[in-house]
């Protein structure tokens, strides 16, 4: 049996600018997707555990299907003579937002590699996870499964130009408590994704201002990340909120639970990842602020994971 496991995320600043080449930063979190891969005799099965969203294992089913056929074609397996088993579990909850495809694309890659003793390195494990992540995302940044592979807090640049991506290791003083709030929207990421190149084309002008801030506003979020002015990251975070809002990204439900966020006294609030259902997070440090902000939506029957960003181990 191969074992293996990916790091769910969380990108504080840089959601759909990243595609485009703006930087963005993007953390692990303390909770990971698990998977384990067992030879059988004949074709793929697929046992997924995972708590998750309502909806999300189904609505994602033919998309994982695709990714782990890309998955194996780029490890040089043939899909249709392939013949193993793969469990999926873990603490990572199956939400919109967390880099849960990513975090299992990274886990099943690492199962089947130990299962087929293949030793792969983690850049062979990324590159194979970024193949995986097309199935989910159309053309994605890379900044999902990066985190997933190799954890920590990052500074991400995609090269437009085909060569290999900026990934630069930020240093932070200790790991920062967070909260995550589903909205329980499943969100579609290509469709997302789409519709910002759609709208980027129609309104140049518009468009080109808010990447440019988006990009100002990523520099200054290292600084203050580096420095460990909490207080300043929160800031910065409320600023790329209004930014997504403005590229059409968020939804009522994302603003919702950002606006509650915001009341119980978190640092900043923002929606995380490809927005139009999915997450939001919000900057709680310290477990008091943390359990009050969960607390305050958790009322309102949303579902949390409280968690840290800035880990590094498995």
């Amino acid at each position: 049996m191969g074992k293996g496991s990916g790091f769910g995320k969380v990108i504080l600043f840089g959601e759909h600018f990243v595609v485009h080449g703006v930087p963005g930063i993007v953390s692990a979190v303390d909770s990971t997707t698990d998977a384990e891969v067992t030879k059988t005799a004949k074709g793929i099965t697929i046992k997924d555990e995972r708590k998750g969203a309502k909806g999300y294992a189904e609505e994602k089913k033919a998309q994982q299907t695709e990714s782990i056929e890309r998955m194996l074609k780029t490890m040089g397996i043939e899909p249709q003579t392939a013949s193993f088993s793969i469990w999926l579990g873990g603490n990572l909850p199956g939400f919109s937002g967390l880099g849960a495809s990513a975090a299992s694309s990274v886990a099943i890659a690492r199962a089947i590699a130990e299962e087929f003793r293949m030793n792969l390195p983690d850049e062979k494990i990324n590159e194979i996870a970024y193949e995986a992540e097309k199935a989910y995302a159309g053309t994605p940044s890379g900044i999902d499964n990066t985190a997933a592979t190799y954890g920590g807090l990052l500074w991400f640049k995609k090269n437009m130009s085909g060569g290999p991506n900026t990934i630069e290791k930020i240093s932070i003083r200790k790991p920062v408590e967070i909260i995550i709030g589903s909205t329980g929207i499943v969100a579609n990421t290509k469709a997302m994704v789409e519709g910002v190149a759609e709208r980027k084309k129609k309104n140049p002008q518009k468009y080109d201002l808010l990447f440019k801030q988006a990009e100002e506003l990523a520099f200054m979020a290292k600084k203050a990340l580096q420095d460990f002015d909490l207080r300043k990251v929160g800031e910065l975070m409320n600023e790329n909120h209004r930014l997504l809002q403005e590229i059409e990204v968020s939804c009522r439900e994302l603003d919702h639970l950002v606006d509650l966020a915001r009341a119980r006294g978190a640092f900043g609030a923002k929606l995380t990842g490809g927005g139009g259902g999915g997450c939001m997070t919000a900057l709680t440090p310290g477990k008091e602020l943390q359990k009050r902000v969960a607390k305050a939506i958790e009322k309102e029957g949303f579902e949390v994971l409280r968690t840290k960003i800035g880990v590094e181990k498995l």
